[in-house]
């Protein structure tokens, strides 16, 4: 008989707000995806707010006490307070929505201490999935210089290649709270994918796609439509109707290889960590596009530039019905 496929084993760290809440449903709907663990931190809410908000998530999945959740930081690398995104995101960062207290218990490690003692345990199996700021990637390369040499791989929603920043003209969010660690990040050693705004801002949940879940008899599915409303109306300003941009959950998808890019390139990439106006722009070197040069010799960074932009309708279908293994 054929071998079963190996899980893929996934560590996310996020700053659990609605997309983060989603790309966790997504990925827990996926039995072929081992979820070893979840870290939190600061970003669309403080890091203990998206730690609960994580439990309560796992709540919902029927997940309770099985992934191991730790809070990290709760300010930058060099210690600034951060602006979190209640706005967008809702109060709670579940758009308002009140599941009472969550079942689970935290780590009593910190996220770094987790991402770190993780790795250890399953060196080049794991790999790292970060939606939120990366001040806990960025600690623990801090607390283990080797990281890049344990895990699988990387994979950052983040930064803006070509598109324009959504906090400010040049910086995208995850990185414009903490240009340092993106900075750190980015040039560490490590097989690494950025699902950059480029990619993201294409693949857009639609108003009758979110009824859909809604209406659907699946407890997962109904409580993404809940939690999405808020964000949905945030996105009306940007998109000129009641939708949202899939931009957590679309990374989740790339590092589990559900979604194979439509145009990418390996490139080297740094972040502005300067004070001026530019501050947390992501800074890829897209020189050889004009020649068709799709990697640069030496990059580490493959940069999504370009998904089908029809992304939405395989997370609908994935929260309502889940996934059948390959296995």
């Amino acid at each position: 008989m054929p071998e079963t496929p190996a899980k893929k084993a996934i560590l996310m760290d996020c700053d659990t707000g609605v997309d983060d809440a989603v790309a966790l449903l997504y990925l827990l709907a996926d039995p072929d995806v081992d979820l070893v663990a979840v870290t939190t931190v600061f970003g669309n809410v403080g890091a203990a707010t998206a730690a609960r908000n994580t439990l309560s998530v796992l709540d919902v999945a029927g997940r309770t006490g099985e992934v191991p959740v730790a809070k990290g930081s709760e300010r930058t690398l060099i210690g600034i307070e951060p602006e979190l995104a209640t706005d967008v995101h809702g109060g709670n960062g579940l758009g308002g929505v009140d599941l009472g207290e969550p079942a689970g218990a935290l780590s009593p490690k910190s996220a770094p201490e987790l991402i770190v003692d993780t790795v250890r345990r399953r060196p080049g199996e794991v790999h790292l999935l970060a939606t939120g700021p990366f001040t806990n990637l960025a600690v623990a390369l801090r607390l283990e210089p080797e990281l890049p040499a344990l895990v699988s791989g990387v994979t950052l929603m983040g930064g803006a290649a070509m598109a324009p920043g959504n906090i400010t003209p040049a910086a995208e969010a995850n990185v414009w709270h903490d240009p340092e660690a993106a900075h750190a990040v980015l040039c560490a050693p490590w097989p690494l994918t950025l699902v950059a705004l480029d990619a993201t801002m294409g693949e857009v949940m639609s108003e009758a796609q979110r009824l859909e879940m809604a209406a659907s008899a699946s407890p997962v599915a109904q409580f993404a439509a809940r939690v999405l409303d808020h964000y949905f109306e945030f996105y009306r300003s940007i998109y000129g109707e009641k939708s949202c941009a899939c931009h957590d959950v679309l990374a989740a998808a790339i590092a589990v290889g559900d979604i194979v890019p439509k145009r990418s390139m390996t490139v080297t990439a740094t972040v502005d960590t300067g004070f001026g106006p530019s501050r947390g722009a992501t800074v890829c070197d897209l020189r050889g596009m004009y020649k068709g040069e799709l990697s640069q010799a030496g990059a580490n960074c493959t940069v999504v530039l370009e998904t089908a932009g029809d992304f939405s309708a395989t997370v609908v279908e994935r929260l309502i019905h889940g996934k059948r293994s390959a296995g």
